[in-house]
């Protein structure tokens, strides 16, 4: 595991806890996205997971707030305008990897941990699942991002965490990661939309294919989405899933 995946988080520890509490939170006061477009440190490739990170304390300062938790919104807030003032901080930290790795796999949801999880299908009275391209009406985002995919054997394959909409051929893909956290190369796969299914209650996206078939499809080879330029690998990969699911499907 690389030490910038895990450092920023310990950092902030310390922090989170301290300052005055103030009545309102105004997360647009940090200026973030104007800190990224302006500050030469994080035009720094070396920086890239700072700016993840700061957005994603951006979006918990948000959730904070929604909640009604406008004190700890404000102390995270405070934590986003300290490292836009000194982005060196997200070099501090621990580098105990183990440690780091206890931390990560508490975080994980638990059906991820406990690897392939067993699900329903087949019950009494079940209704048919749907082909995503004869669903109607469509899906918002919000009903597909950290939605769960299982295979065809209704086992959990892992949940969506990102959506790649009008490539070039017209090739729209899930990116499915098995754990709680995006690791590309090691636990992120690449699933064309048009090979989904979902349930009735839309609880649930299915792969056409088992969960040992799952296994021969190719790790997502990289997080910043190269492979999409790779003509290769993204027919390397699209094949596996159309030489797999049943016929009449395609």
């Amino acid at each position: 595991m690389s030490f910038s995946k895990f450092a920023l988080p310990l950092v902030l520890l310390g922090a989170i806890g301290a300052g005055p509490a103030m009545a309102d939170c105004n997360i647009s006061d940090a200026q973030l996205e104007e800190a990224i477009l302006k500050k030469p440190e994080f035009q720094d490739p070396a920086n890239r997971m700072l700016v993840r990170d700061l957005r994603t304390l951006r979006d918990a300062a948000y959730l904070l707030w929604a909640y009604g938790m406008e004190e700890d919104c404000e102390r995270v807030v405070g934590n986003v305008r300290q490292l836009i003032a000194a982005p060196e901080m997200g070099q501090l930290g621990t580098n105990d990897e183990d440690e780091a790795d206890q931390q990560l796999s508490a975080a994980e949801p638990l059906t991820h941990r406990l690897g392939q999880v067993q699900g329903t299908r087949g019950a009494p009275n079940e209704r048919p699942l749907i082909n995503i391209n004869e669903l109607g009406p469509g899906l918002r985002v919000d009903e597909i991002l950290g939605a769960e995919v299982r295979s065809s054997d209704d086992q959990i394959v892992g949940e969506v965490r990102n959506v790649v909409i009008g490539t070039q051929d017209r090739w729209d893909y899930a990116i499915v990661a098995a754990s709680g956290f995006f690791i590309a190369g090691t636990d992120s796969i690449v699933v064309p939309l048009r090979y989904l299914q979902i349930n009735q209650e839309r609880s649930s996206f299915f792969l056409r294919i088992s969960s040992a078939e799952v296994k021969a499809v190719p790790l997502m080879p990289d997080q910043e989405y190269l492979w999409l330029e790779d003509d290769d690998w993204r027919a390397s990969n699209d094949a596996v899933f159309r030489n797999l699911i049943p016929d009449g499907v395609r």
